[in-house]
């Protein structure tokens, strides 16, 4: 039958530069005729918010922010919002601060502006996310979709190492999910080719230098690339997992990402012939799941989930809440007996080639 696939492409403004997030937030507000801005950011990010602000107006400042967005939270800064009349967001920060200014956008339909310091790629996708009752719930709603997105390389340099290796983790994650998530296609799988190699190229030069400029842009240039393919594709087996471990079990966002990545690919591999090669050639690498590992290897990266609060006791709970979500896309069937299994080799970290047995 041929080639046969339907692609949406996301409209938004990008703006890439070093050192010019300041200058590019002014314009960007004079070009959207904003009166009341409310700019968001952690109390860890509140001055290199105040730098990028620093040529506008500001009428609210907002620094309660938390990791998978409880719903409390949401509702508080939705409340701040209306009470000040504000009529556009800014987001400075990463994946949590983004997730909180589309939760504002979701009930009150205001444009953002998100401004990036970490490598998550939530800028750029349609994806909200609230944490309610320990249960993370996931949607797509075009009106969360920041309308501009300002990277600055520069802003990134106070993101620690070993954070931004499992932020970076997390983008490649989101390429490799896209290509058997329930959306994808060509376009999806090439964007995420190369966002793996930018990644893969630009996190090692953030290892071995951390204060300089093109490993920072090369990976948020692979982050945003990510994004775009995570939101033309849709959620894969490793962000249901991931969605399921922070959610219900509060653990750490990045780091679950970076943890969990190697035991869906090995989980997987052997059944995506085609997704694996283009994986393998993106690392440049004979296999897919060795250009993960040496990539892994030489980042020092996050081995295992009994590091970051998971135990035994939870494996159970979480293959039952993650089975009913496996997309029907993924390439290999998934049981409670096999999702059990890489559970249980994540959380201990073992050598993830054991499951690539079929």
């Amino acid at each position: 039958m041929g080639l046969t696939f339907e692609h949406v492409t996301l409209g938004q403004r990008v703006l890439f530069g070093t050192g010019a997030a300041a200058a590019s937030l002014a314009s960007e507000v004079a070009r959207l005729g904003a009166q009341r801005l409310m700019v968001i950011t952690s109390e860890r990010v509140r001055k290199t918010a105040c730098t990028v602000a620093a040529d506008v107006e500001v009428a609210l400042w907002h620094h309660d922010v938390a990791m998978h967005v409880p719903i409390e939270t949401a509702e508080k800064a939705r409340a701040a919002a209306g009470e000040h009349g504000i009529d556009l967001l800014v987001c400075v920060g990463g994946g949590s601060t983004t997730g909180l200014a589309k939760a504002i956008a979701m009930t009150l339909r205001l444009p953002i502006i998100a401004v990036p310091t970490t490598y998550a790629g939530s800028e750029a996708t349609n994806v909200w996310g609230l944490t309610e009752a320990s249960r993370k719930t996931t949607g797509v709603d075009d009106a969360v979709l920041p309308v501009t997105v300002i990277y600055d390389a520069a802003l990134t340099l106070a993101l620690p190492v070993a954070m931004s290796v499992a932020s970076g983790l997390n983008g490649i994650a989101h390429c490799i999910d896209s290509m058997w998530a329930p959306r994808a296609d060509p376009i999806n799988a090439a964007l995420g080719a190369e966002g793996i190699r930018a990644l893969s190229h630009g996190l090692p030069l953030i290892t071995e230098d951390p204060a300089g400029a093109e490993g920072r842009e090369q990976a948020l240039y692979g982050a945003y690339l990510s994004a775009v393919a995570f939101a033309s594709a849709g959620a894969g087996l490793h962000h249901k997992i991931c969605h399921v471990l922070g959610g219900t079990f509060n653990l750490p966002h990045a780091q679950t990402h970076a943890t969990v990545l190697p035991y869906v690919l090995a989980f997987n591999a052997p059944y995506a012939s085609d997704a694996e090669a283009r994986i393998a050639a993106a690392f440049g690498t004979a296999d897919a799941l060795t250009g993960l590992q040496e990539l892994r290897k030489r980042l020092d990266a996050p081995k295992a989930l009994s590091d970051y609060g998971f135990a035994a006791d939870g494996v159970a709970e979480a293959a039952a809440v993650v089975q009913p979500t496996v997309p029907a896309s993924n390439p290999r069937p998934v049981t409670t007996e096999n999702l059990t299994r890489l559970l249980q080799a994540a959380l201990s970290g073992e050598d993830p080639r054991g499951l690539l047995e079929p």
